[in-house]
Formats: C-alpha cells, sequence, structure tokens
C-alpha cells in the first residue's frame, strides 16, 4: 500500500522538487497540503495531484491518509510543526535545517521518540549513489587512513540556477532569527559539511571559520570558509558561497593510500561524477544529470526506513550536529575562536 505524504509549505523547492519527485517514487501517493493561502494550497494540490488542500495545520494532520509530513515552513516553525506532527502519530521528513536552534533539535527527537515515529531531515546528497559507493570505499580502507576533506559548495552569480533561487525567496531568508543567523551556510554549506562527515564515516568536533557576516552592520553571511576537525582525526576544509560565477558542489577526500573526487557541478541536476585513485582502487564513474533522481530516492529512503522500523539515511541526530556545526560557525565567525562541537547524548 502507498504511502501517504503531506507537504507542510508549499513554497519553490516542494513545488520544484519534492513533490514532483514523490510523484515518481515507489510506494508514494501525495494526500495533503497546507499553506496559510487556500489559493496556493489549492494550486499547489491540484498541479501534484494532491487530494486535499488544508489552511490549518491542525487539519492536515488530521487526516488519516497522511502517514508522512514534509516540513519546509520557513525555519523558525520547522520544530512546532514536527511536535505538533510527531503527537499526531505522523512520520517527518524536515527539510534541513532541522531547525534554528539545538535546543529545539533535542525537543524534536525527544518527541518523535516518545511517540514511536520517524524523523529524518533533507540532506539529500546522502542517497547519491556516487557519495554512497565513495563511503563504502573509504570504509574499506581503500584510501588507507583518511588525512583530508575538503569541499566547495556554491549556488553561483550567474545562470538559471541562482535565477530560479532568488525567485523562490522570501523575506523570511533575510530575517535573521526566522532563517536561522545564517544565510549561505544554511542555504547550502550545511549539505557540504554534512556530506563530508557521511562520506568520510566521521563527525566535526572542532570549527574554525570566517565569514563576512556575523555582524552588527551584515548579520548574515553570503561566503563561509570553515577549518574543521574531525573525531577520526582527519582535516576538513569547506567554503560555501552565493558569489561564484558558476555552480559547484565538489568534495575530495584525501588518504594514505589514495585520494575520492566527486564532483557534482551540474547542480542542480546532480549528475556529476566519482573518481577513486588508490593502491587498490582506481576508477571513474560519471552519472547522468536529473533534476529530480535524488529527491525521489530521499523519498523511497525514507519510506524504506518507515517500512523496515530503521533510522532514516539522515536522522534526526545527524540534523541536530548539522545545527551545532552552524551555531559553531556562528560563534566562530563572531568572536575569531575555533569552537568544540560536543556531542550530546538524548535517552
Amino acid at each position: 500500500m502507498a504511502i501517504g505524504w503531506g507537504f507542510i509549505g508549499t513554497g519553490n523547492y516542494p513545488n520544484s522538487r519534492i513533490a514532483p519527485a514523490a510523484a515518481l517514487a515507489e510506494n508514494t501517493s501525495i494526500v495533503a497540503a497546507y499553506s496559510r493561502d487556500q489559493e496556493r494550497a489549492d494550486v499547489f494540490a491540484k498541479t501534484h495531484g494532491a487530494d486535499a488542500a488544508y489552511t490549518s495545520v491542525e487539519a492536515l494532520l488530521a487526516d488519516s491518509r497522511v502517514d508522512v509530513v514534509f516540513v519546509a515552513s520557513p525555519n523558525n516553525l520547522h520544530a512546532a510543526f514536527t511536535q505538533l506532527a510527531a503527537k499526531a502519530g505522523k512520520h517527518i521528513l524536515v527539510e534541513k535545517p532541522m531547525a534554528t536552534t539545538v535546543s529545539d533539535c533535542v525537543d524534536m527527537i525527544k518527541a518523535c521518540k516518545a511517540n514511536e515515529v520517524k524523523l529524518g531531515v533533507g540532506f539529500q546528497l546522502r542517497h547519491h549513489p556516487g557519495h554512497i559507493e565513495a563511503s563504502k570505499l573509504i570504509r574499506e580502507g581503500a584510501l588507507g587512513r583518511v588525512a583530508l576533506a575538503q569541499g566547495l559548495i556554491g549556488s553561483g552569480t550567474r545562470g538559471e540556477l541562482q535565477r530560479e533561487l532568488r525567485s523562490g525567496l522570501r523575506e523570511w531568508w533575510e530575517t535573521p532569527e526566522m532563517v536561522g543567523n545564517s544565510s549561505t551556510m544554511i542555504g547550502s554549506g550545511v549539505h557540504c559539511v554534512d556530506d563530508l562527515e557521511f562520506v568520510i564515516g566521521q563527525t566535526v568536533v572542532e570549527v574554525t571559520a570566517i565569514t563576512d557576516g556575523q555582524t552588527a552592520a551584515s548579520p548574515l553571511e553570503n561566503m563561509v570558509s570553515l577549518s574543521l576537525r574531525f573525531s577520526g582525526g582527519a582535516i576538513g576544509a569547506m567554503c560555501c558561497g552565493n558569489k561564484m560565477p558558476d555552480a559547484l558542489n565538489d568534495i575530495t577526500i584525501y588518504g594514505s593510500d589514495g585520494r575520492v573526487i566527486l564532483k557534482d557541478s551540474s547542480r542542480p541536476a546532480f549528475g556529476g561524477s566519482l573518481e577513486v585513485i588508490s593502491e587498490t582502487v582506481n576508477n571513474t564513474v560519471d552519472y547522468e544529470p536529473d533534476v529530480l533522481s535524488l529527491a525521489k530516492w530521499q523519498i523511497e529512503g525514507f519510506n524504506r526506513a518507515i517500512a523496515n522500523d530503521e533510522e532514516p539515511q539522515a536522522s534526526g541526530l545527524d540534523g541536530l550536529r548539522s545545527v551545532q556545526i552552524t551555531e559553531a560557525m556562528i560563534e566562530s565567525a563572531k568572536t575569531g575562536r575555533t569552537i568544540k562541537v560536543e556531542p550530546i547524548h538524548i535517552g
């Protein structure tokens, strides 16, 4: 039986990516949509074949046909909507960032545990076959001991992607307390850092940041440069921004026995390539660009997590750590200090 999905938020990303991908995903049915504006809800429902359109989140959550909600509201509302959905017994896939504060993330995880529902976060790169293969090879020792993990991600200042992103922005993206006191890091950098953690199998434990924001005059940044230390001893570097000429999404991992290069410069289609050069593996794989593939795989993966009663590929704990790293970035940029990222254990 198909798993019924409801959409809390009908903006550019759910409209152009997640809902079209859900229509293609196996065992998935688009059931309902919520917007504060009835006309927007109706248009979204008609466009994507949903059965119902609501202007009340509570009404959507009361719909027995809805098994999963995709939360794509303004960032500062993620926590409240997740709490409501968990109490209603709905599984939740929340768009990144999971929330705007670490304490909200902890409360979201606790609520989902208490109500025995799944909580996933929208880090779709974990579903890219090249990134999955790179992670597998590194775990199997193809690179030896990982020493350096680098990432570069940017939306570009020219071309269709940047125009699309800008056309989809709302005023809340320019409001620090609504977006989470960060712009480029939350918009793209968190994807890159989460991807580095996923591929090398280590978590970030220290952050040092330089940005062009996080000041009274410019509270939100356009460019970020991070130096990272990982739990397994690897050193990392990540740069993200929207002042580059073209869209980029590339990572390189160096180990004692070789390197892995993942290039996804065809954003947002997420095709790209995987190149492995090591003592034991030498291979290059190209992936055909497909605008909806990652979102489709993410939806199907979340459905499998529900069916198999397992953690999603990007769990609430992964989302929590991403918000911790973002808060560390903000503090480091403001103070010029290196900030530790301590594990949070949730009973």
